[in-house]
């Protein structure tokens, strides 16, 4: 498994955590733990810290960007799993540089992260919600969103470990 697609899913394992406790739990106690039990000694654990606090920071716009694209599926409707496959999603076609993961990029190791985790229809869900995001914004040329949130995010930061 190459090295972002196993964080990818490290993340996306700890942020299952975070959101089946109701955000309750400290997500970046979850991460430290997950990265140390799955992914001990990967090349650039600092990639998986981006995304999570990425996600974290942003996840009041992520949602309703979710809302917008997927409007007769309510957040509380859509399985734990797939929400937070495209959160993960969302972050990256939204505000992660596009240098550094490509728009495309973004959306294929999210349908992979769901077909590999998600259910029976996920993969095709996941793909109708990022790649509508990716027609209405990437290709209309809508610049990307604020990497750095007006709010500080709700994980308290942390150092990279590896």
């Amino acid at each position: 498994m190459a090295t972002r697609h196993l964080i990818r899913t490290v993340v996306l394992q700890s942020l299952y955590e975070w959101d089946f406790y109701g955000r309750k739990k400290d997500i970046t106690e979850i991460l430290e733990r997950n990265m140390a039990e799955f992914a001990p000694g990967v090349d650039e654990p600092e990639f998986g810290w981006k995304i999570l606090h990425g996600v974290a920071a942003h996840l009041k716009e992520i949602d309703e960007t979710m809302r917008k694209a997927a409007p007769e599926w309510p957040l509380d409707k859509i399985a734990i799993i797939d929400r937070n496959i495209l959160r993960i999603g969302l972050y990256e076609l939204l505000y992660a540089d596009p240098e550094e993961v490509p728009p495309k990029v973004a959306i294929n190791e999210s349908i992979e992260l769901a077909k590999n985790y998600g259910g029976p229809n996920a993969a095709r869900f996941v793909n109708g919600v990022l790649g509508t995001i990716y027609r209405e914004r990437i290709e209309k040329g809508v610049p990307k969103l604020s990497s750095s949130p007006s709010a500080k995010p709700s994980v308290k930061p942390s150092p990279v470990k590896k």
